[in-house]
Formats: C-alpha cells, sequence, structure tokens
C-alpha cells in the first residue's frame, strides 16, 4: 500500500526498526482534547505519563497546559524536565518506594493518589519527618468490570488498585487523623481502552451514590479524579485518528451529579499519543510454510509488546508496495513463539526489504520496549 501520508524517501535511509511519530497530529489531538474538556472550567485533564515519555512528545504536551499522571518516581523527574507545573503532578501507584515519596514531597507536586491505609502511614511517616504535608486523595475500588482485556481492567474487587468500598470509611479517619497528611478528595481508575461509554457512565453512578453517601455521613469529599481509559480505534487509524473526546467528556457532564464548583481531575494517556505513533519495520524474508506464509520483519515484541501481552490488535500496512493482496502472519525475531504482531493480515504482496507500518504504536510501544535478546531500543523520528 503506496500511502503518501509517510515521507517514504527519508525512511528508506533508516535503519530499521523504529518509530515515526506525526507531531501534526499530535497537536490536533490536543487541540480538540482541550476544546471539549475546557466546556467545563472544573475539568482538569493530567496526561499519564505511562503510555509514552519520548522526551519530545513530552514537552510538546507540558506546552499545551496539560497536567502530568505519573506512577514512578522516573516519571515525576521527566514531567519535570519536559516542563510540567510541580503543581500540576499527580502521583499514583499501589508500591510508592521511600525515595520516591521524598522526591515527590521535596519537588512539591500537587497530589499522591494513595492506594492503602498502610502507605497512608508511611506518606505521613516521610512527610512528618521532613517537616512538610502531602497533598493526598484516596483511591477508591469502585468494583466496576470495564469492557476491555483482563490484563488492563483497574476497578474490580480482585484487582490490586485502590481502597474497596468496605475499608474506605476508615482509611478517610485515618487521613485526617495523620500528621503531614492533607487530604484533598477522591481518586477512580476502572481501565484502559475503554469506547463503551457504559462503562463510563457506571463509573459516574458509582462515585454520585459514594459522594451522597459521605455528605449524608457529614464526611469531607474534596476533588474527584475520574483517572483515564478512553480508547481509540486501532481498527481505522486513519477514519478515526482523534479519539472520541467529545462523547468522554459529555458523558461525565451528563451524569456526574457533584456538588458545584467540584474539581474533576481526568487523567488520559492512550487516547492522547496512540494514533500518532507508527512502528515502521522492514521485512527480512517472506517464509512458505505448509499452511501458512510468514513476513518475517525486524522489529519484534521488544519493540511492540501489545500483540504479544495482550493479543492486541493493530492495523498493518505494506508501505512498499501495490501488489495484489495476500494473506500473512506478521511476525518478528524475537526467539518466543509469541513474537508474533498480527495473524492472517492481508497486505499488498510483501518482498524482502518492503517497509511495513504497525499503527497505532504511539501508546505502550516505545515505553514498554526492552531489550531482551540483547536487541537495541529502535530510535525515533519525528515529523
Amino acid at each position: 500500500m503506496l500511502d503518501g501520508r509517510f515521507p517514504l524517501g527519508s525512511f528508506m535511509t533508516r535503519s530499521t526498526p523504529f518509530y515515526y511519530y506525526d507531531l501534526s497530529l499530535l497537536s490536533r489531538t490536543l487541540d480538540t482534547l482541550l476544546l471539549e474538556s475546557a466546556r467545563n472550567p472544573d475539568y482538569k485533564v493530567h496526561y499519564a505519563i505511562k503510555a509514552n515519555f519520548n522526551p519530545v512528545i513530552l514537552r510538546k504536551i507540558a506546552r499545551s497546559g496539560l497536567g502530568a499522571d505519573c506512577v514512578s518516581g522516573g516519571e515525576i523527574n521527566a514531567a519535570l524536565e519536559a516542563g510540567f507545573r510541580p503543581s500540576e503532578i499527580f502521583f499514583a501507584g499501589v508500591g510508592k518506594s521511600d525515595w520516591e515519596i521524598r522526591l515527590a514531597l521535596e519537588k512539591g507536586i500537587g497530589r499522591f493518589n494513595v492506594e492503602s491505609a498502610a502507605e497512608l502511614e508511611v506518606i505521613s511517616g516521610i512527610a512528618s519527618g521532613a517537616g512538610k504535608v502531602a497533598p493526598v486523595s484516596l483511591r477508591v475500588n469502585p468494583d466496576i468490570g470495564a469492557h476491555t482485556h483482563a490484563n488492563i481492567t483497574t476497578g474490580l474487587a480482585e484487582n490490586k488498585f485502590g481502597i474497596n468500598y468496605e475499608q474506605l470509611d476508615g482509611v478517610m479517619r485515618l487521613a485526617h487523623s495523620l500528621p503531614g497528611i492533607e487530604y484533598r478528595g477522591l481518586h477512580f481508575h476502572i481501565g484502559s481502552q475503554i469506547l463503551d461509554m457504559m462503562d463510563f457512565v457506571a463509573l459516574c453512578n458509582r462515585i454520585n451514590s459514594l459522594v451522597e453517601r459521605l455528605q449524608t455521613a457529614g464526611m469531607p469529599v474534596g476533588d474527584i479524579d475520574v483517572g483515564g481509559g478512553l480508547g481509540v480505534s486501532y481498527e481505522h487509524p486513519d477514519e478515526l485518528p482523534v479519539a472520541d473526546f467529545k462523547s468522554y467528556f459529555d458523558t461525565f457532564r451528563r451524569h456526574l451529579r457533584l456538588p458545584e464548583g467540584t474539581v474533576v481531575h481526568f487523567e488520559p494517556g492512550r487516547s492522547i499519543v496512540a494514533q500518532c505513533g507508527t512502528l515502521i519495520t522492514r521485512v527480512l524474508y517472506v517464509k512458505q510454510g505448509t499452511t501458512r506464509r510468514f513476513a518475517i520483519v525486524d522489529a519484534g515484541m521488544t519493540d511492540l509488546i501489545r500483540p504479544a501481552l495482550y493479543k492486541a490488535f493493530h492495523r498493518i500496512q505494506n508501505l512498499s508496495s501495490d501488489g495484489p493482496e495476500e494473506v500473512y502472519d506478521v511476525v518478528g525475531p524475537v526467539c518466543e513463539s509469541s513474537d508474533v504482531f498480527l495473524k492472517g493480515a492481508v497486505l499488498n504482496c510483501c518482498h524482502r526489504g518492503d517497509l511495513i507500518a504497525i499503527r497505532s504504536a504511539g501508546a505502550y510501544g516505545e515505553s514498554m520496549a526492552s531489550g531482551y535478546n540483547c536487541r537495541p531500543l529502535p530510535k525515533a523520528y519525528f515529523d
């Protein structure tokens, strides 16, 4: 598929595999996100850095005015280096190390999203010892099953994340009693790659009932963080290059019933960066098996692990060929049977040296890359 959307001339001279980022699409995505979120002045958006922490990407997102959602001390440092304001950095995660907590306190980040009573006590001790006060939100496990892959659901009672309902009142009382802790609100997150808005409606309903219960009991609520989770179209990256931010924010506008002036935080990641990134690889061999034909490429699960880890679908295109379509299993060189990008891919006739585009790789591609098999990490290029 000869495609004018990719600069094939420059691609031919570059060593593969590499990540290619379309910064104009990223700009369009950010513009749409900001337009839709700004319809409610109490909505604040924080980019989930785990999706992609390439410095060029981070600096562009920071310049747009978004905050940052971090899940490690390394991500906090990356956010600060990219220009995110410390007060707009939120720090989540079930296993915050002592050094990460000290770093976050030292840098003056805006929020700790706390996931257990044990963590709350540790933060209290470290903050008090340093003569500081840690602003915290309590992450509630809403026990909601999102319609997505089991490995990326986070809001079920069986998941490791958050504080279960029956424990929340006790943890809230603990938060108000501990030194070095300032309670700020509640945090939720039900999963990732969610396209069914009814999952977010279910979250809104759960938040509404919890807020009503807390108010009746005379307990403070504070602001509300609904997490992220909005998905993208992996099947149609060209037809639907920008996530459906309008439906996403409209869903919360229509269904959240909160006290007037309540600030609502959002933490999208994938929906901002997935479609602007493509993994470019080259065909090494076309191999005919007994029943299947393989296009063996020089990228592997080390460069994009989602298909191996989640059986995730990515659209694949042959950029070098306008020949007849044929069926291939697109596989990589890593010594694992799971190193498969797509079985039964319909591609224009493949030959050794053809450039292959694996689309929607801007999220959880480069950020999850590894050096397994002593493979070098791919470079990134921008347009």
